[in-house]
């Protein structure tokens, strides 16, 4: 996949929400059957936003809250193994930087560990339970 079929944009919740809530809709609540009501937090006003498109179609998401936590990451099941994910967690990452953290922290699905791993972020704490899905908690030092 050539980098001319994929961008990324960077905007506030206003002007990335139609499109980042339907792919968050899609993975989250159909697919990974999260309840709509943890999925829609009302943080998302607070946050930076990320949108991947792959030959203009919006199909990868992600957002920095105030604190440098990342979350909501998701690209559909069509765009999956482009590297749509590492490219939006790029960003979130110059991001936090910019905005001076010491530090991203996420919480990660069990099966995405590795691929938070590759990123450099390590694991802390215990396996818990959010929305019915195993998770850890993760950090990574920026420098």
């Amino acid at each position: 996949m050539s980098d001319a079929m994929i961008s990324l944009e960077r905007g506030d919740w206003q002007t990335l929400a139609d499109e980042a809530s339907e792919i968050r809709r899609v993975v989250f609540i159909e697919e990974q059957q999260v309840p709509q009501d943890e999925e829609w937090d009302g943080r998302d006003e607070q946050c930076v936003h990320f949108l991947a498109r792959l030959e203009g179609r919006a199909v990868g998401t992600a957002r920095l809250l105030p604190d440098g936590h990342v979350g909501r990451v998701a690209v559909l099941s069509q765009a999956r193994g482009l590297g749509l994910g590492l490219r939006l967690m790029e960003a979130a990452i110059h991001a936090a930087r910019q905005a001076g953290h010491a530090e991203v922290l996420l919480d990660a699905q069990i099966h995405a560990l590795e691929f938070y791993q590759r990123l450099g972020f390590t694991a802390f704490g215990e396996e818990f339970i959010d929305a019915g899905i195993p998770h850890r908690s993760m950090r990574l030092i920026l420098n």
